[in-house]
């Protein structure tokens, strides 16, 4: 990333009908215009889960009319920062990117109640990220 460009930020999970979702959703909303924002699944379901929809609603946040997206290589190479939530070996990695992986369990199937923390764990480490890529 230099210093005069907007870092790209790529979610990846298996589905991108949860985790990637709600992730995608905080960054765009506490960064704004200051980061783009990716989000793909290796295994893309048909629809956002309707749990995770609820939980970033209670937030403010409106991820219901996202579309779960098929992960390219192309996503991968644009993005300065690739963030893994359980896909596995496959995510392609780029030398000179930036890649982590959040080990967060997966909201498909669990009722709000389940879905809360999650949703609350998914913030805190995006707070953690924009302070790393974003100048003070």
């Amino acid at each position: 990333m230099s210093d005069n460009s907007i870092p790209t930020v790529l979610f990846v999970c298996v589905h991108n009908a949860g985790r990637s979702q709600m992730a995608a959703g905080y960054l765009q909303h506490l960064a704004g215009d200051r980061v783009q924002v990716l989000s793909a699944g290796s295994a893309p379901k048909d629809q956002i889960n309707p749990v995770a929809i609820d939980a970033m609603a209670e937030e403010g946040i409106d991820i219901a009319h996202n579309v779960p997206k098929v992960l390219t290589t192309e996503a991968v190479q644009e993005s300065d920062v690739v963030i893994t939530m359980g896909c596995g070996d496959v995510c392609p990695v780029f030398p000179g990117k930036r890649y982590e992986d959040w080990e967060l369990d997966d909201p498909a199937g669990q009722g709000i109640e389940s879905v809360r923390p999650i949703r609350d764990e998914i913030k805190r480490r995006i707070e953690v990220l924009l302070g790393e890529i974003l100048p003070a």
